[in-house]
């Protein structure tokens, strides 16, 4: 398939709300093409997830994890790597944590964003079959980032400190010199 463009912070198209898939249009060529081409985009961007949007897709569908190490998030856990569909996001406590995030639709940039430290989601695999975890930490913080993206938010509207906003060389130079 292909490595698509990444629609950045500005594109009208990241504001506008995601269209459920319809279970019928799971099982065919187009849906497996989105798929791969979400995988190859997000592989060659180092992303730790991608949502459809940012690809100008207005679909339901996320792709985060990778099972390995990521280099735009070195300290993190290894989430596996994970295909949500129509996802559903339940906190299970109202407890908030802020944390780094970075966008591939905001690239060079970070920001302190608070995120339910423990959430349940639910959905569909790419098969068609249900998914239901709970999760927490940067897992957590992952999948609230990118179905932000399926509402039209991105994660610069959820920072409540702006002093906590800033370019990755500034912030993180260790990560810059790693590069």
């Amino acid at each position: 398939m292909s490595v698509r463009t990444i629609l950045k912070m500005g594109d009208e198209r990241l504001l506008r709300v995601a269209q459920a898939v319809p279970p019928h249009r799971m099982a065919t060529p187009w849906f497996a093409e989105l798929l791969q081409d979400l995988r190859d985009t997000m592989a060659a961007a180092s992303g730790a997830g991608l949502a459809a949007p940012q690809i100008g897709e207005d679909w339901q569908v996320v792709i985060f994890g990778s099972g390995q190490i990521n280099p735009r998030y070195p300290d993190a856990p290894i989430i596996p790597t994970t295909v949500l569909v129509n996802p559903i996001i339940t906190p299970l406590a109202d407890d908030l944590e802020a944390g780094w995030e970075g966008c591939l639709s905001v690239p060079g940039l970070r920001g302190q964003v608070p995120r339910f430290v423990r959430i349940r989601y639910q959905g569909l695999d790419e098969h068609g079959q249900a998914i239901d975890r709970s999760v927490d930490g940067f897992h957590a913080r992952v999948v609230q980032h990118e179905c932000d993206h399926l509402i039209g938010r991105l994660y610069p509207t959820r920072m409540t400190d702006m002093t906590q906003f800033g370019f990755n060389e500034v912030l993180f130079p260790e990560l810059a010199a790693g590069r």
